[in-house]
């Protein structure tokens, strides 16, 4: 009889406790890693790779869509998830491919703020492109902002919102896609 008492008392604590109802929605850190070493072109601990291994104690929830995976800026990787919002900087070591390509196309720098083309309460059209295919629908920002800033929007105030990149005046995108 003292098994199913657990199972019961573990069945209820999940649906209590919503952390523990999203035990197996987490970030599969491994394959993130394994995209990672593929996107960088080098092992963790070689030049250009990362310096270490990801740390497993994180506890990510699983992004729905694509993790997006950013060149080495800074001494770092960024892997962002724009669906949920995290983002983790991964430190890499020196002397990779990727860094020596990415230094010698230089960023323009952003020293006079540009002008906000959307205002909170807007409503914008969302837009995400791939080859083949184009996707839109209209959502109301939640935070002003000017070209290529990203801001956050929902589809109805009950929704989860969603961090996208401004592109012009009531256009956005899903960044990474």
């Amino acid at each position: 009889m003292r098994p199913s008492y657990i199972l019961i008392s573990g069945l209820f604590a999940a649906s209590t406790c919503p952390a523990l109802a999203q035990v197996g929605q987490l970030q599969n850190l491994d394959a993130l890693e394994r995209r990672l070493v593929i996107a960088l072109g080098a092992d963790i601990g070689e030049p250009g790779g990362p310096i270490a291994p990801i740390d497993r104690r994180m506890k990510l929830s699983a992004c729905p869509g694509a993790v997006a995976i950013e060149p080495p800026v800074a001494g770092a990787a960024v892997l962002r998830c724009a669906e949920i919002g995290w983002r983790i900087r991964v430190p890499v070591a020196a002397g990779g491919a990727v860094q020596q390509a990415a230094a010698h196309i230089a960023a323009p720098v952003r020293t006079v703020r540009a002008e906000p083309v959307i205002r909170r309460g807007d409503p914008v059209e969302i837009r995400a492109t791939q080859a083949g295919f184009s996707i839109s629908n209209q959502v109301i920002a939640e935070q002003d902002g000017a070209p290529g800033d990203r801001i956050r929007v929902r589809s109805d105030p009950k929704s989860r919102p969603i961090t996208v990149e401004v592109v012009d005046s009531g256009v956005v995108r899903v960044p990474g896609i």
